[in-house]
């Protein structure tokens, strides 16, 4: 044990061993969601993120040292999000048949995650470069970072935004539309999609796959509207 402190600095600087934890906190995060029977509240993706955070801070170990590990698992979120590809084909009579409305409900809820939470934050003081980074919370996170970085803000500051947009989205979105009466499935999961991203995509497909299916389609949709939109709004208020 008196060797322990000298053992963990060698440990603490391997890619390997910020890989196991990261892979752990979501198996524990797992674990606990299957418990409690699937409860929205018990998000996997929050729990691991808690677990972690409190893991570096009481360890000392920098963000930049535990992503050398972490971005393997970073790695896959674009075979993750190309591999959404197999349910949408599977129900594509029924995106057909729903086309012109989930149109609409892009337009507007794509519109209305920009300006929301920008006219929030402007009418709050915010200015700069915080401002601009919170345009792109609501899509997947390779899209908001490009899109932050095109529009002036900062990506890591908008990583963090979009991380806790999909927590919340996850965690609230399903028992908000229960509680306003939606029950096709296919409307809960464009929604979820398109106002969490991928930890909602995720969600959906927990509780169905056509609203997963929906769900990654309302991601993938969204992400290419804000690329498109989000500088036109972004004039409105710089």
């Amino acid at each position: 044990m008196t060797n322990f402190p000298e053992i963990w600095t060698y440990l603490s600087q391997e890619p390997l061993l910020w890989l196991t934890a990261t892979l752990l906190a979501y198996a524990v995060g797992d674990t606990l969601f299957l418990k409690s029977g699937k409860r929205p509240y018990v998000n996997p993706v929050l729990i691991a993120v808690v677990l972690l955070a409190v893991l570096l801070w009481a360890t000392d170990v920098s963000y930049p040292t535990y992503f050398e590990g972490a971005k393997f698992v970073h790695f896959m979120l674009g075979p993750a999000t190309v591999a959404l590809a197999a349910p949408l084909y599977m129900n594509l009579d029924k995106v057909r048949t729903a086309a012109l409305p989930m149109i609409a409900a892009l337009v507007a809820g794509s519109v209305t995650a920009i300006i929301s939470v920008l006219a929030v934050a402007y009418l709050m003081g915010v200015r700069g470069e915080v401002l601009l980074s919170l345009a792109p919370k609501s899509v997947t996170a390779p899209v908001a970072l490009g899109v932050s970085e095109a529009i002036g803000g900062s990506p890591t500051l908008t990583a963090v935004l979009v991380i806790l947009t999909g927590v919340m989205g996850a965690v609230m979105g399903s028992p908000l539309l229960t509680f306003l009466g939606i029950t096709d499935w296919r409307a809960r999961g464009f929604a979820l999609g398109v106002a969490s991203h991928g930890i909602g995509t995720a969600r959906a497909f927990q509780v169905n796959e056509t609203a997963g299916a929906f769900a990654g389609i309302g991601m993938g949709l969204n992400a290419i509207l804000t690329a498109l939109i989000a500088p036109l709004i972004i004039s409105l208020f710089v």
